[in-house]
């Protein structure tokens, strides 16, 4: 491969990210419908920088994920989470898929890849599908195709890059393939009629007839569940998810300053109790974050602690909502309330799959483990 200079971005990258997140919140309410999609602000994602940020410096990118502990791309996760939600989901996925790439990609699929987000292609990762009528890869007459949809595909008809799994020949496993998409093509956003994250053009995108190349094939398979990647990963759409506590917070904030409720001793409790939610939430993330990346603890620990990590943030988001809601009072509820929106999108993005298991796994491993309870996260006693 050839060595890039490595991307110039037009400022640090959470400085960018800061930038983005402020145009988003501007715009954020105008893309609340069921047909929106945070255009411009995408836009201004690939203008800074941030959509060929995560690419690797060897390849002209700026290495974002790969610092110390992770900790930029947290800041920038939850900054972009902050400005909208939807747009945070859409640019973790995009993270997500890059990072794929560069775990395993070879040489040549790296290189036409990096180039793709370096032009600015929006990435995603899209593995959900349908009990029957899922994404397959078969032999045609020409050579491979697919047939099958993936359901749930945040940024359908904007995503051009799409890194989605697939089943191969019986045996096989499941492959994870790159495939590139037309704008606005094979997408329905009809059934994404949700109470929140409206602007995420959620829906279903049909591949059937797709011609696939031995080149578009990513890594082995099976190796999109490998752990702890796969589960460990989560830290990424919990760091979009506080962006997103922290928004409404500060709307909540925000109201009683406005209407001067901020010396009735009980809203100030209140307060409270939803400053100490949101750092917690933060603080986890940014553990799991670390622990991530650092790659010291063995996999199964890096699995509980990032569940536990994602678990805490729903927790603090919901409690956060309960106390909001509870300060603001019906005028929160109306629409013309900028913590109407707020509360639907992170109550909808909040649902992620499998809390239960994921709390279960995580105690398992705490069980099994033993000692002390302080040392359970330390890797040099694991």
């Amino acid at each position: 491969m050839d060595q890039r200079t490595p991307l110039d971005l037009t400022s640090d990258a959470v400085a960018a990210a800061r930038a983005v997140s402020q145009s988003a919140v501007q715009r954020a309410q105008t893309q609340d419908r069921d047909d929106g999609f945070p255009t411009e602000d995408v836009a201004d994602l690939a203008r800074l920088g941030l959509l060929a940020a995560p690419v690797p410096s060897w390849a002209g990118g700026a290495d974002l994920g790969e610092e110390s502990g992770a900790s930029r791309l947290a800041a920038v996760l939850q900054l972009v989470g902050y400005g909208s939600l939807a747009l945070g989901r859409l640019y973790e996925g995009h993270v997500n898929a890059l990072q794929l790439i560069a775990r395993y990609g070879d040489a040549d699929q790296q290189e036409r890849l990096f180039a793709d987000a370096r032009a600015n292609h929006l990435f995603g990762v899209w593995n959900t599908e349908p009990t029957e009528g899922g994404l397959v890869l078969q032999d045609g007459v020409d050579g491979m195709c697919l047939s099958g949809v993936k359901t749930f595909a945040s940024g359908a008809g904007y995503v051009t890059r799409a890194l989605v799994t697939c089943r191969g020949q019986a045996g096989i496993g499941t492959l994870m393939l790159v495939v590139p998409l037309k704008p606005g093509t094979r997408s329905d956003l009809s059934a994404w009629r949700a109470h929140g994250m409206r602007a995420s053009a959620t829906g279903t995108l049909d591949f059937g007839g797709i011609a696939v190349a031995a080149e578009d094939v990513l890594g082995g398979p099976d190796d999109y569940f490998r752990q702890p990647d796969f589960s460990g990963g989560a830290w990424r759409f919990a760091a979009v998810q506080v962006g997103g506590i922290e928004a409404v917070f500060d709307a909540w904030r925000g109201h009683l300053a406005a209407t001067g409720r901020g010396g009735d001793p009980h809203q100030l409790a209140r307060l409270g109790e939803g400053a100490i939610a949101v750092e917690g939430a933060r603080l986890w993330v940014n553990r799991a974050a670390e622990t991530v990346s650092e790659g010291i603890l063995p996999p199964e620990r890096v699995v509980a602690l990032v569940n536990l990590a994602r678990l805490a943030v729903e927790q603090a988001g919901l409690e956060v909502l309960q106390l909001a809601q509870r300060s603001v009072g019906l005028q929160g509820f109306l629409r013309t309330h900028p913590l109407e929106r707020l509360s639907r999108d992170l109550a909808t993005y909040l649902r992620q799959p499998g809390p239960d298991r994921a709390l279960t796994t995580a105690a398992e491993e705490i069980l099994r483990a033993g000692g002390m309870a302080g040392d359970l996260w330390d890797g040099t006693i694991a």
